[in-house]
């Protein structure tokens, strides 16, 4: 049996707690919001994130940060905005074990992964990024899901996929941890781009375009940042970009499905809540700027998303590029 302490209380982070707990480990659910514990304790769930999913009296639920300490796995499962304050306040305890990131993006202004941002502030340690098809509302219910574990140090992942796997949860391992961020960062932008598809009425003709166009973009930015190419043909690459791409539990999706058909950028983030992808797909316009990447759709998202292009323009403009081989 191992300690696992789950900082944040998102869908996510309630889905591996449980996962977690189901496998006979010590587990503990941390947020740095009274009011977030206090309904877990009371209801021990959150309808609007998890409807209908309860969480075991066995998993304990705190606001204090100390609770990680003497933990095998300490597991990040805040929005990639929070990653590095979390992982700042984590480095005040002592034995923690081994950091576990399941955000996906970049940090803002430093345009860093997720792994790195961590690595600055829990330094010497090594961290292991859990990525891949894997919608909080389908984990916490049991449905059979595969992700990948990744660190740089295999030995690290693997510890990981033992402690984390289950009867439900498969996880396979990666020394490819780059490759795994870029993967599941980049996939978030793609599924915005197919939203406003859904949006404009478009057909999947488009979306399959959209989908296998947005692959090519990511392989591009991964193998300038060191990434392998094989690493995107796998569950953090097209894995984790079908699923996002194609279903309803995608916020990236649903917002961009309402920004295609006209709503305001603004509103629709205040309908959806967080939406990673609208974040990336400023974060990797700079990246492709900084290291001349040419990511047209990735160029095109941003346009429409902060500069205010009309999304009716965009399938034009993509469509009458040069002309290219594949």
């Amino acid at each position: 049996m191992a300690k696992i302490t789950v900082l944040g209380a998102g869908g996510w982070g309630m889905a591996l707690a449980r996962s977690a707990a189901a496998g006979g480990h010590e587990v503990t659910i941390w947020s740095p919001f009274e009011e977030e514990i206090a309904l877990l304790r009371e209801k021990r769930g959150n309808e609007r994130l998890l409807p209908g999913v309860t969480l075991p009296e066995e998993i304990k639920l705190t606001t204090d940060i100390t609770a990680a300490k003497g933990s095998h796995i300490t597991i990040i499962a805040t929005p990639s905005g929070a990653v590095r304050q979390t992982a700042r306040r984590l480095a005040g305890v002592p034995d923690t074990g081994i950091p576990v990131c399941v955000a996906k993006g970049f940090e803002k202004d430093t345009m860093l992964r997720l792994s790195q941002v961590i690595g600055q502030e829990l330094p010497g340690r090594e961290v292991v990024a859990l990525s891949g098809p894997s919608h909080a509302e389908e984990v916490a219910r049991d449905i059979p899901t595969t992700v990948v574990a990744a660190s740089a140090t295999l030995s690290y992942a693997e510890v990981v996929q033992d402690a984390l796997r289950s009867d439900t949860l498969r996880i396979y391992t990666n020394d490819d941890i780059i490759g795994v961020e870029i993967g599941g960062a980049v996939k978030n932008v793609i599924a915005v781009c197919v939203g406003l598809c859904n949006g404009l009425g478009l057909g999947d003709n488009t979306k399959a375009a959209l989908m296998t166009r947005g692959l090519a973009e990511m392989e591009r930015l991964g193998a300038c940042l060191g990434a392998r190419h094989r690493t995107f043909s796998g569950l953090s690459g097209i894995g984790d970009l079908i699923v996002t791409c194609t279903s309803l539990h995608s916020r990236n999706n649903r917002f961009g499905t309402l920004v295609g058909g006209g709503k305001e950028v603004k509103e629709a983030l205040a309908e959806v809540g967080t939406v990673e992808g609208y974040y990336a797909a400023e974060i990797v316009y700079r990246m492709a700027k900084k290291y001349r990447i040419e990511l047209p759709i990735i160029e095109e998202c941003y346009k429409v998303l902060y500069e205010g292009k009309d999304v009716r323009q965009v399938s034009g403009d993509l469509m009458s590029r040069p002309k290219r081989a594949e």
